[in-house]
């Protein structure tokens, strides 16, 4: 079994993070989420078999009000949804992972006390796709700080690891006969 490794280029997020977005509502005394707009919110990547569409994109994070210091480092949510388009091959979904790549094409990595942007694929329905079938799952990622500066965050790039197998689809024949030679029941049943 071959396996492979496809990286998908959610490339217009160039412009992903130029300003504030709108404020979200207040979740508790003295906290509110600053939503850092993500633009475009929606794009549909395709490499290889497998096609992505990521929707509803955006990078929000918690702050004290007025001191702007920061309750809960930023996370990027979305809602992501993979197509297998093989008409012949099933895809074993393993991994993913968020990357975050700056204007030099340098990844940008994800502070040292923060979780790697990992994307698990953790259901059954989730994880194996026959030829033509889709799954959904929200993400909610961590999303570095120093991304959120402007004119630092070129793209956002989607690695996912899959392993696709011949999917086949067989028939079998099996020889019987009614009775013991002839069309004769082997009982009668009364009721």
């Amino acid at each position: 079994m071959q396996m492979w490794k496809t990286s998908l280029m959610a490339g217009a997020v160039a412009a992903a993070l130029v300003g504030w977005g709108p404020k979200g509502p207040s979740t508790a005394a003295g906290v509110e989420d600053k939503v850092y707009a993500v633009t475009p919110p929606a794009m549909t990547v395709k490499a290889g078999i497998v096609t992505a569409e990521l929707t509803e994109m955006k990078v929000t994070e918690r702050v004290e009000k007025g001191s702007d210091k920061i309750d809960t480092p930023a996370k990027l949510s979305a809602k992501l949804k993979l197509v297998n388009s093989s008409p012949d091959q099933t895809v074993r979904l393993i991994s993913g992972k968020m990357v975050y790549i700056d204007m030099q094409g340098k990844p940008i990595k994800v502070e040292e006390a923060r979780t790697e942007p990992v994307i698990r694929f953790t259901s059954v329905s989730s994880s194996q796709l026959d030829p033509g079938q889709d799954a959904s799952q929200s993400i909610d990622v961590d999303f570095p700080a120093a991304a959120l500066k402007s004119k630092t965050l070129k793209e956002i790039r989607l690695d996912l690891v899959y392993a696709p197998t011949a999917y086949r689809q067989e028939t079998a024949k099996v020889a019987v006969s009614i009775g013991a030679g002839g069309t004769e029941p082997i009982a009668a049943v009364t009721k």
